[in-house]
């Protein structure tokens, strides 16, 4: 266990970030988020969050950042990469801080699209990493370059390569709301999620279990469906219209293009060594599990 004095350090501290800083708090632990917005920070500090003012992009306003990387402190990394950049630029200055620091581990946040599409075979963390679009070669960069950064400065680093996010408040209620349409579930490939509560418990898991150099986790639930096997559910725990299904040649016309490359890819993610090496069973091992009773708290 970490001492209630380790700070925890959160970089990126959207919706899961705040909901992480909010179990840290809860276990008596100093919770700092790095911030650029004036408006976010009260929100943060509304909450009982240190705040840290900085912007990845600008990194001439990191030193706050740098000041709270002491040996021990645990640091979350969970902001996007710049869209349209080649790499990971902002976790590039991240690593400009942490250079000459002894953090006691790094904990990032990235993707299960890195291993690219399997055409539906499973993938575990030895599995070739194929990334096919943009935005997953940008997290694989910065994967590699954590990795480098782990291995000169001698610190530990986790890398969380995450399946779709849901639950409470994360569900896609104005999607359903609307009547939009979904593939035609025959023509879907599998998809893998994991709930955000054990998303949430497996991170402090990780904090709380330092492994030595670098490791890697899958993180997804026990049971890969498909994106439209998932809408169909959600309506239906929630009482929603079933969305219309369209065939392929029409959703390659309907859908978005951020939706479309979910649906391009397939592959199943074997999440076994990231409970097994935390001892952790997951909560919501499945997706009627992670439904089940949401329609009374939506």
């Amino acid at each position: 266990m970490l001492s209630n004095s380790t700070p925890i350090i959160i970089v990126g501290c959207g919706d899961i970030g705040t909901r992480l800083a909010q179990r840290w708090l809860a276990l008596a632990h100093p919770v700092y988020a790095l911030t650029r917005s004036g408006d976010r920070a009260e929100q943060l500090q509304s909450q009982g969050i240190s705040v840290l003012r900085g912007d990845l992009d600008v990194p001439q306003t990191l030193t706050a950042l740098a000041e709270r990387i002491v040996p021990g402190s645990v640091v979350y990394y969970l902001a996007p990469p710049s869209p349209g950049q080649a790499g990971d630029p902002r976790v590039e200055k991240l690593l400009a801080v942490i250079a000459g620091q002894t953090p006691g581990q790094v904990i990032y946040m990235g993707t299960s699209g890195v291993y690219g599409d399997t055409g539906g075979n499973w993938v575990d963390e030895e599995s070739p990493l194929r990334p096919q679009t943009a935005r997953a070669r940008r997290r694989l960069a910065a994967e590699q370059a954590l990795r480098r950064a782990s291995e000169l400065g001698g610190w530990p680093l986790t890398l969380l390569r995450v399946g779709g996010i849901y639950g409470p408040d994360r569900l896609p209620l104005a999607r359903l709301k609307k009547g939009l349409p979904v593939l035609r579930e025959a023509e879907c490939g599998y998809t893998n999620r994991i709930h955000v509560e054990d998303l949430l418990r497996i991170c402090i898991a990780c904090a709380e279990h330092v492994g030595e150099g670098a490791r890697v986790f899958n993180v997804s639930d026990n049971a890969p469906g498909n994106m439209t096997q998932y809408f169909l559910a959600v309506a239906e725990a929630l009482g929603l219209p079933q969305p219309p299904q369209l065939p392929m040649t029409e959703a390659r016309e309907q859908l978005s293009a951020a939706m479309l490359s979910y649906l391009t890819e397939s592959r199943r993610m074997d999440s076994r060594k990231v409970q097994r090496a935390l001892g952790l069973a997951l909560q919501y091992p499945d997706l009627a599990a992670g439904l089940a009773g949401l329609g009374s708290r939506e």
